[in-house]
């Protein structure tokens, strides 16, 4: 795979000393189990991936290219780069101003931007709508486009499938701009639905069992579903793509439910499903799968609390602390900044959508084990911090660098 030059302030010998490690001795990537490091009162076992993915790292360095190949240029990105507050802070730094916000919110007007301006595509790519209002003033979004692969692979499977007269369900969050971005591609091609989760799923099954009517479909997916989408006979045959960064297991299980659904009300024999129900293969990019894989693989260990360092807003962040926050205590933090001290942090609540603060969260007894991950947006070097932060608020802990170098040295 490609490897890309990332800006230093983002990047961590000490954890990709690690990561590489890992690699070598797992080129198949079978081995989810963390990495473990013992420096005598605290163990802190490191999940076998997480951070920067392919997407991202392709983002980010073109961003920065850009930027040092256009000096006294104005550069504007359409929203954040990607779900990081660290990157997209340096970014403003460096001059680059976004024009959205990350709920499609108008920062900066349409009508303030000239042809011979920059606009860089995020990760997330954008929507054929904000595509023609760009091209309308001059500006080629295809000039400086850094959207995921990943996420292109989707709108192609959408495309693919509703070239075939399949409606598309996209499972994603309606307000996340990948969302957006594919719902936009595909509804250029067939009905296209956005649901949410399982709940939702049940609720169109009504629909799909024709038992309730085009109006209460209207009320309860409003804003959701294509222009001209009609219950009635789009959602006779369908297919299911999804947001890259969803839940597998989430994704799965609202395809499982739905083909059953309609297998079910059709009465279709096993040769017979695809008359009526798309076979779509799962639609999550690598590094979700291996970052959700990997979270697995840690929480196997036996430990007090765990850390997920990375973006408030970012999707596949959030979903690691619910798989962590399920098995233990466990604490959604952007920085090592937000570890107060050995009786202080502030951390997200996914529920509440807010930042609060929990005293006393290590506990008492020694060892203290601690699981620690992150999203796919997040830098190495924020790693580095939090390691090593959480290793100094324990008296008589060993060196960090000694520890990993001891690790690093050992043979498999």
């Amino acid at each position: 795979m490609k490897s890309f030059s990332i800006p230093s302030l983002f990047s961590s010998s000490l954890i990709g000393s690690i990561k590489e490690k890992r690699r070598v001795n797992d080129k198949l990537k079978k081995d989810y189990r963390p990495s473990h490091f013992n420096f005598g009162p605290v163990e802190i076992y490191l999940s076998r991936h997480f951070g920067f993915c392919y997407g991202v790292e392709n983002a980010v360095e073109t961003a920065y290219k850009i930027i040092d190949e256009n000096p006294g240029k104005k550069i504007y990105l359409l929203s954040e780069m990607i779900h990081n507050p660290a990157v997209n802070a340096d970014l403003l730094d460096r001059g680059v101003s976004f024009i959205q916000d990350t709920k499609g919110g108008q920062i900066i007007p349409w009508d303030a931007l000239k042809a011979s301006d920059i606009v860089i595509v995020p990760a997330f790519g954008t929507t054929l709508e904000i595509q023609a209002k760009l091209a309308s003033i001059g500006i080629d979004t295809y000039a400086y486009d850094t959207t995921c692969p990943f996420v292109e692979k989707v709108w192609n499977r959408a495309s693919a499938i509703g070239q075939k007269s399949y409606s598309v369900i996209v499972h994603g969050k309606p307000s996340h701009e990948e969302t957006k971005a594919t719902f936009s591609h595909s509804q250029s091609v067939t009905p296209t639905l956005v649901i949410k989760d399982l709940q939702q799923a049940q609720q169109l099954a009504y629909y799909i069992r024709k038992e309730k009517s085009a109006e209460d479909f209207f009320d309860e997916f409003e804003g959701q579903f294509s222009k001209g989408f009609n219950p009635e006979t789009d959602l006779e045959r369908i297919g299911v793509v999804n947001q890259t960064t969803m839940l597998a297991t989430d994704t799965q299980e609202i395809t499982d439910y739905l083909r059953e659904e309609i297998v079910t009300f059709y009465q279709l024999g096993p040769d017979q499903v695809t008359e009526h129900f798309a076979d779509t293969r799962d639609t999550l990019c690598y590094a979700t799968n291996d970052n959700q894989s990997a979270t697995y693989g840690l929480l196997k260990a036996d430990a007090d609390f765990a850390i997920v360092a990375g973006g408030y807003n970012s999707s596949n962040t959030a979903h690691l602390v619910d798989l962590c926050a399920e098995k233990l205590p466990t604490y959604f933090i952007k920085s090592a900044d937000k570890l107060i001290g050995p009786t202080e942090i502030w951390h997200y609540n996914n529920r509440r959508k807010e930042e609060i603060q929990s005293l006393d969260f290590i506990p008492a007894q020694r060892p203290v084990k601690i699981l620690l991950t992150c999203g796919a947006s997040c830098p190495d070097a924020v790693m580095e911090e939090i390691l090593r932060k959480l290793v100094s608020f324990f008296p008589g802990a060993s060196d960090t660098d000694e520890v990993i170098q001891a690790w690093l040295a050992e043979t498999v």
